[in-house]
């Protein structure tokens, strides 16, 4: 490995981290040498990821956490100074969506997707970022989407706080960069899982969205690895306040045929 890319030794907290992208993400960090504490509100999920983990040799923590709780989060980080002393690395995954149309989208459906994907994001920033800004390093990954720039139809709560995150990611790196502390977001494309494979497969929409990706595919998750390997690393050491997309080129796309 490039020594730079190494993360060994490292300790990094995955906010949502034990299914879909984060588990992927959560199991990368390790492969590439981090400590992983991967953590959610389901227990039975963070203990299997937390066995997949050590499994390749990396040490961990079971601790379940609740990005609407900001206590949750401090009780994270304080499990996670007692055992290593300190945490370089926090990457945000936690998110949910809801498709319906805006006119009668419900403002409890908004405030819960906003409140998860936008306000939890920025109380892990919060709560982990004041560790690293008194240590002054740390690196803070985390997940923006297409629709931090684009809008897809029907899906404007998860819009809003997507293109939330991307400005906060922006608006944290101008606040924290001068005190050692990177933060950066990841802007997925379209990727296969286990939950949207018949949408992908069998819709109009699914059709669409192939289109509009040049390389004539969807992604597939540990594609995402190596963009948070090299954010998470010293290979990224000036890079801050940018959103790494990885859509097989969706947002450049025009007409394709």
């Amino acid at each position: 490995m490039f020594p730079a890319l190494d993360l060994s030794g490292k300790l990094a907290v995955v906010i949502g981290g034990t299914s879909g992208i984060g588990k992927t993400l959560s199991l990368g960090l390790a492969d590439a040498g981090a400590n992983v504490i991967a953590t959610g509100r389901n227990a039975a999920n963070v203990e299997a990821v937390a066995r997949e983990i050590e499994a390749r040799g990396r040490h961990t923590l079971r601790v379940t956490t609740d990005t609407r709780d900001k206590a949750s989060l401090h009780r994270l980080l304080a499990a996670c100074l007692e055992r290593f002393e300190k945490v370089e690395i926090l990457l945000n995954c936690a998110g949910k969506i809801k498709r319906a149309p805006t006119l009668d989208f419900l403002e409890s459906d908004w405030n819960d997707i906003l409140d998860t994907n936008l306000t939890g994001t920025l109380r892990a920033c919060q709560v982990f970022g004041q560790h690293m800004l008194s240590r002054k390093s740390g690196r803070i990954i985390n997940i923006a989407s297409l629709n931090s720039f684009v809008a897809l139809h029907e899906v404007a709560a998860y819009a809003a706080s997507k293109a939330g995150v991307a400005a906060l990611t922006r608006a944290l790196a101008v606040e924290w960069s001068r005190d050692g502390v990177l933060t950066n977001a990841i802007a997925p494309g379209v990727f296969r899982t286990s939950l949207n494979a018949d949408l992908l497969d069998n819709t109009p929409r699914g059709n669409e969205l192939l289109m509009r990706t040049p390389m004539g595919r969807f992604g597939r998750l540990d594609e995402l690895v190596g963009a948070a390997v090299f954010l998470a690393s010293d290979s990224a050491s000036f890079v801050t306040g940018q959103i790494l997309v990885v859509d097989g080129g969706f947002l450049a796309s025009g007409v394709n045929q």
